[in-house]
């Protein structure tokens, strides 16, 4: 009675704790849904995101606390223009990154962001005509051909506490600027204007210059009432000259922002229509709701109603999804938006292991037990016993996100962020929720008496299938290693032949999408861009229709002569997307995307070589560098960009190669301890542990291809080539597992054979039946 009474409470606490927590759980992601709004980024919304870099000035460092102070001074040029919800930020030690939703054109945000040179104020000697050659002079903004001999600076940029645009209600002279000095300015403005007031009416000198970055931003005169000697006191003053409202602004934006400590350089620059950006969501939208109802068809016909139950743990799981992301205020980017309709088709993986897990410990069930009461039994032992694979596989997919979040910059960053959110959880959706109604649903007298209904007595014909054939596939390893071979042999080909076409993140250069109202042929747009006076430049026509231009020198004004071009050709023309990224940071990216995949290959060498033996690590590692070899061989055959997406897809490929060969990994370390036999029959258990986990990979694999499909068929252009490359890194991965993983495995133990993970002993403390495959 006693140990009758010990066994009694766990079973009822456990699930009633797990039921608490899931409540809370969906209550919580309920409340951020409904209460947060999301964060979208620029890419979604459409405006214009620039990054600067700060440099070493004649007289100042441009370490971090210099980065800091040209930050300010450029929060105060970007509040000055009036955009809706700035976001400025310093990223690493010397770049700053300013995003400015709804601007559309970037040249004036970089005219007015951009500037860098002390702001001075000169008195003005005297007019110059052109040519003159004095070493002072400046062109005159009021007198086109003019110009204008300065003397030397009066005041700085540090001298002004204040300038704001201001309406002249007084006299109707319309906008003007409202110019405060503070400290010695004040008296260093007065002495500056009382000598200029001296000159006579008309006289140049009568004026002082106010210079930006070797520009004269305005020259005003001093009228009549300003006294000779003794000039404008007060330490404020009144600049007019018709402004309208826009040039008051910018020229107090200007004013107001005043010195930069150390210069900035323009090292990245992003512009998103917002067309395009609205697009991007209803498609992302549109493949999530596709790709969920496919994979929810496809489960409820393979689990039946356990699929109904993952179904509905999958809905919650993407509610949970997105309320974090919301709770976290994270910025969702478009591959942000692609990482999370990726993160629903790779949830459903804990839930296909659990269940295959489940049928299988059901057909092990004694004989003798009654059809209506051992359902639940078999359920706890296929939660227990996919434990370990669950875990080992969602490892493997975090850190190649956290890659992505640590090494990768901007929009790909995102997709770092969501793809762990999603990874987490999908762990909570399908260990505690699935478990919570699938424990609910399985007490029931009706579900009881029909396991056939419930899903669990059911093997599947994939099962059933391989179990009448039972295919050695070992026998003919070293066959299947040359195919490997061979595979990766004209992958490498086509790298090295083809060569891969790197993105402009990647080589530095610019990426413009005009929209046109007229279809225009791609040829008679090369020859427009041509003729605009960029011949090499890359012209192809995009996914929906929109005309692309990528070429390695590309100005703003550039950019406007090529949009003039196409005019003639497409009508009325707009840009959709605009990439700008300087040769210094694409070096720098392509360096931290090859640190990147390195890590990842190091990180999960080390990981599996703790969970496994160093040469199962070794094979799941050739295992994925192969298909990420494989996928980029692809690109390069095709002719396809190699961007930051592309980065992000192939570290995606990482987590998932590495995680379907540790689902088969994990049951040949099980299936080696349970059965006790010695090093002779690892083959023999390594066919045993494919054929097992078969249906697993092909019911998990067929999820997340309905998801990469509608995303492929429906994301457009800016996902096309990022679904495409999960598509063959999918289909590669499931290859790799059986073709080079499983086959390497083995011939690496049958020349060091050792201890660890393919043994077949247990260690201490544990039992070499139920749940031993969950003991590293």
């Amino acid at each position: 009675m006693s140990s009758r009474k010990s066994r009694l409470p766990r079973p009822r606490r456990a699930p009633l704790w797990r039921a608490l927590f899931a409540l809370a759980a969906v209550a919580a992601s309920l409340y951020f849904a409904l209460t947060t709004p999301p964060r979208l980024g620029l890419d979604l919304r459409g405006g214009t995101q620039i990054v600067l870099e700060t440099r070493n000035g004649p007289t100042a460092r441009a370490d971090a606390a210099a980065t800091d102070r040209a930050l300010e001074v450029l929060r105060q040029r970007v509040d000055a223009l009036g955009v809706a919800e700035p976001s400025l930020a310093r990223s690493g030690e010397r770049r700053i990154v300013v995003e400015l939703p709804g601007v559309q054109d970037p040249r004036k945000a970089a005219e007015v962001v951009g500037r860098t040179a002390q702001l001075t104020f000169h008195p003005v000697l005297a007019a110059s005509a052109p040519g003159g050659g004095e070493a002072r002079t400046l062109p005159d903004p009021d007198a086109p051909g003019q110009r204008l001999r300065l003397g030397p600076p009066a005041l700085t940029g540090k001298d002004v506490k204040d300038a704001r645009a201001a309406l002249d209600t007084q006299t109707g002279g319309g906008w003007t600027v409202a110019l405060s000095f503070r400290g010695g300015g004040e008296k260093s403005w007065a002495r500056v204007t009382g000598e200029a007031a001296c000159a006579a009416p008309g006289d140049a000198a009568r004026r002082v210059a106010i210079v930006l970055d070797d520009r004269v931003v305005s020259a005003p005169a001093m009228q009549q009432s300003v006294p000779c000697r003794i000039g404008i006191q007060g330490g404020s003053a009144q600049i007019t000259g018709g402004f309208g409202d826009a040039e008051a602004r910018d020229l107090a934006a200007l004013v107001k922002g005043g010195a930069l400590p150390v210069p900035v350089e323009v090292v990245e620059q992003r512009t998103v229509g917002p067309t395009l950006g609205a697009e991007a969501i209803r498609a992302s939208a549109a493949a999530a709701v596709i790709g969920l109802v496919c994979t929810a068809v496809f489960v409820v016909a393979v689990y039946r109603l356990l699929g109904v139950l993952a179904t509905v743990a999958l809905a919650l799981y993407g509610l949970i999804s997105y309320a974090v992301l919301v709770a976290l205020g994270a910025t969702l980017t478009l591959p942000g938006l692609a990482g999370f309709v990726l993160a629903i088709g790779m949830a459903v993986d804990a839930n296909v292991l659990v269940f295959e897990r489940t049928r299988e410990e059901y057909a092990l069930r004694p004989a003798a037990a009654p059809s209506d009461s051992d359902l639940r039994g078999p359920l706890r032992k296929g939660f227990g016993k996919a434990w370990s694979a669950v875990v080992d596989s969602n490892v493997t997919t975090l850190l190649a996100a956290g890659l992505l979040f640590f090494f990768a910059t901007g929009p790909v960053k995102g997709f770092g962020v969501t793809l762990s959110v999603g990874v987490v959880a999908s762990m909570v959706s399908a260990l505690v929720i699935t478990r919570v109604l699938a424990d609910w649903a399985l007490r029931l007298r009706g579900v009881r008496r029909r396991p056939r209904f419930a899903g669990v007595a059911s093997a599947g014909r994939i099962r059933a299938f391989l179990a009448r054939r039972g295919p050695r596939l070992m026998r003919r390893r070293r066959t299947w290693l040359a195919v490997s071979g061979a595979l990766l042999a004209l992958a490498v080909t086509g790298i090295g032949v083809r060569e891969l076409q790197l993105g402009v993140e990647f080589t530095g250069g610019r990426l413009v999408e005009y929209g046109t109202s007229r279809p225009v042929d791609v040829e008679r747009a090369r020859a427009a861009v041509g003729d605009a006076g960029f011949p090499r430049a890359v012209v192809q026509k995009a996914g929906n229709g929109d005309v692309v231009v990528r070429s390695g020198d590309l100005s703003d004004r550039d950019q406007q002569r090529i949009k003039t071009a196409l005019e003639a050709h497409g009508g009325t023309v707009t840009v959709e997307r605009d990439e700008r990224i300087g040769p210094s940071l694409g070096s720098e990216l392509r360096d931290k995307a090859l640190l990147a995949l390195g890590a990842a290959v190091a990180a999960q060498l080390l990981y599996l070589s703790v969970r496994f033996r160093w040469t199962f690590a070794t094979a799941a590692v050739a295992a994925m560098v192969q298909d990420v070899l494989l996928v980029t061989g692809l690109f390069a055959w095709l002719g396809r960009p190699a961007d930051s997406v592309f980065l992000a897809a192939l570290l995606t490929v990482v987590g998932y190669s590495v995680n379907d060969t540790v689902v088969v990994f994990d049951r040949i370390r099980e299936t080696r301890r349970r059965a006790g036999a010695g090093r002779a029959s690892l083959a023999s258990a390594v066919d045993s542990a494919i054929l097992q986990t078969m249906p697993r990979t092909l019911n998990t694999g067929m999820g997340v291809l309905f998801v990469l499909t509608a995303l492929a068929v429906l994301g457009g252009d800016s996902l096309a080539d990022f679904s495409l490359a999960l598509l063959a890194g999918v289909l590669f991965g499931i290859a790799s597992t059986v073709l080079t993983a499983a086959p390497l495995a083995v011939v690496l133990e049958g020349r060091h054979p050792g201890a660890g993970a393919a043994s077949p002993t247990p260690r201490a403390g544990t039992k070499a039946g139920r749940g031993s495959g969950a003991v590293v």
